[in-house]
C-alpha cells in the first residue's frame, strides 16, 4: 500500500536564510511538499558556511535544507525578481524572512503576490515582526532570548544571565511558522484564499517562557535566576553519580515515596521537611545535600536500572 505524504503536490517557495525560515520550509518538505529553495548567486545561504563540513558540504545546512530543490537568483537584477514573481504565482506557500518590507519593495510582498495569486499563503518571519516599533530592527537568536525573558530566568542564582546554547527561538520560530501554515492550508480549503502569516523570534521566546511569564503577570516581578532549581518543584534537577550525572524529577508524593525506598531512605518520606511537595520546595537545600550524598555512591546505570 503506498502512502501519500500530507503535502504531496503542494510547492513551497522558500526565499529564506540561515535557521528559522529554512527550519519552517524544511518541516513542510519533510511533510512531502515540493519545496524550491532561491539562493544568492554569491555564495547561497549563509548556512552553507557553517562548520562543520564532511567532503566540503556543511552539515547544518544538509540537515535543515533536507528535502529541497534549490535554484539561485539575484535580487537585484529586474529579471531574476520576475523570475522569483513567477515562482509566487505557482507556489501555493511562499517562506521569507528578509528584513520587513524588503520584499514589498520589489513587488515581492504580500499585497502584489496575493493579488495576482489569491490561493497564495505567505509567511514571513522576522525578529520582531513586521508592524510595530520594533519592526525595522534586525532579530538574531541571543537578541529575541534576551528580549522575551528567556535569558533571565537562565543561568545561576547569583550570577549573569546564560543564554540557552541552542538557537531555540530560530527552531521554535520555525516550527510555530509550519504550524500556522498548515493551519492557512486547512482554512484555505474552506475559503479559497490564502492568508498572511506573520511570526517573529521575539514572539516565539515570549511563548517559550510561558511559565515565568505566569509568575511575572501574577506578582509583577522580574524572573529570578534559579540554576538548577524549579520554582514549583523538587527534587527536580541534575545529580550527580559516582561515574557521571542523571537527571531526578519526584515532585509527585507517589514518585516521592517510592524513591525514597530506591535510595533506601524511608524516613525521609515522613520527614516533615520533605512530606510534600510545598515542603521540599521551601527545604530544597537540605533536600539536594542528602540525595546527592546517596547518588554519589553508586553509577548512572545503577540507578537508572533501579529507579525504572
Amino acid at each position: 500500500m503506498t502512502v501519500t505524504a500530507a503535502l504531496d503536490g503542494l510547492i513551497v517557495l522558500d526565499l529564506t536564510n540561515f535557521l528559522s525560515g529554512p527550519y519552517c520550509a524544511m518541516l513542510l518538505g519533510d511533510l512531502g511538499a515540493d519545496v524550491i529553495k532561491v539562493e544568492r548567486p554569491d555564495g547561497g545561504d549563509d548556512a552553507r558556511r557553517m562548520p562543520p563540513f564532511v567532503d566540503g558540504r556543511s552539515q547544518p545546512f544538509a540537515i535543515w535544507n533536507r528535502n529541497k530543490r534549490s535554484i539561485t537568483a539575484d535580487l537585484k537584477k529586474p529579471e531574476d525578481v520576475e523570475l522569483v514573481r513567477q515562482l509566487a504565482l505557482r507556489a501555493d506557500v511562499l517562506v521569507e524572512n528578509f528584513r520587513p518590507g524588503t520584499l514589498a519593495r520589489l513587488g515581492l510582498g504580500w499585497e502584489d503576490l496575493s493579488a495576482a495569486n489569491p490561493r497564495l499563503i505567505w509567511c514571513a518571519i522576522s525578529g520582531f515582526g513586521q508592524t510595530g516599533p520594533w519592526a525595522d530592527h534586525g532579530g538574531l537568536d541571543m537578541m529575541a532570548q534576551g528580549m522575551s525573558g528567556l535569558m533571565a530566568g537562565n543561568g545561576p542564582p547569583d550570577g549573569e544571565p546564560y543564554r540557552l546554547p541552542i538557537a531555540i527561538t530560530d527552531v521554535t520560530a520555525g516550527m510555530f511558522s509550519a504550524l500556522s501554515v498548515l493551519a492557512a492550508l486547512q482554512a484555505r480549503e474552506r475559503t479559497g484564499r490564502g492568508q498572511r502569516i506573520d511570526q517573529s523570534l521575539f514572539e516565539a521566546g515570549v511563548a517559550l517562557g510561558v511559565y515565568e511569564a505566569a509568575h511575572v503577570f501574577a506578582h509583577g516581578t522580574r524572573p529570578s535566576r534559579l540554576g538548577q532549581l524549579h520554582r514549583g518543584s523538587a527534587p527536580y534537577r541534575v545529580f550527580q553519580t559516582a561515574d557521571g550525572y542523571i537527571t531526578l524529577g519526584a515532585s509527585k508524593e507517589k514518585f516521592w515515596q517510592a524513591l525514597c525506598g530506591i535510595i533506601e531512605r524511608p524516613e525521609l518520606a515522613t520527614d516533615p521537611r520533605f512530606k510534600t511537595n510545598a515542603d521540599r520546595v521551601a527545604n530544597n537545600a537540605a533536600l539536594i545535600a542528602i540525595l546527592q550524598e546517596i547518588l554519589a555512591t553508586r553509577g548512572s546505570a545503577e540507578w537508572l536500572e533501579a529507579l525504572g
